[in-house]
């Protein structure tokens, strides 16, 4: 399946290790990481799958398919800015968050619209959302969306 990875651009390095071991997780596991393409969160899950052999997408929010982080398969240009917000939880069969801020709660929030099951690590408390489980480590975030697929 393809689980749409979210979190904040510009984080520490425990959340960077973080994100990185939740793409690699999905990568050893055959599913696809769908991510905003840029930096943070989004690249290290992309690194973390590549290094497992995975594939990633990666839904930009410009019109340069350049601006993808190294890690991109498939850079996807959407010269939408967050507003792609909406492109990334929903092409994810599931939603997995790490951190992140305002714009990471809009993703989330979309999932929530998309019927999206979300999982969440070291991210906003959002537990009365329907499909939303928060989770304490990226292997129960991988568990929790494969189970409720």
């Amino acid at each position: 399946m393809r689980v749409s990875v979210v979190g904040g651009s510009v984080v520490p390095a425990p959340v960077e290790t973080v994100a990185e071991d939740v793409g690699r997780l999905l990568a050893q596991r055959g599913h696809t990481v769908v991510c905003g393409g840029l930096g943070g969160v989004m690249e290290a899950a992309c690194r973390g799958a590549k290094d497992a052999g995975g594939t990633t997408i990666g839904v930009l929010p410009g019109e340069d398919r350049d601006e993808a982080n190294p890690y991109v398969d498939v850079a996807v240009a959407t010269g939408l800015g967050h507003a792609r917000n909406a492109l990334v939880a929903m092409n994810g069969d599931a939603v997995i968050a790490v951190d992140g801020g305002g714009g990471t709660l809009s993703e989330v929030g979309y999932a929530n619209v998309f019927d999206r099951p979300t999982a969440g690590i070291r991210t906003q408390q959002v537990g009365s959302l329907d499909g939303f489980e928060p989770c304490d480590s990226p292997e129960a975030a991988v568990a929790f969306v494969e189970n409720a697929v």
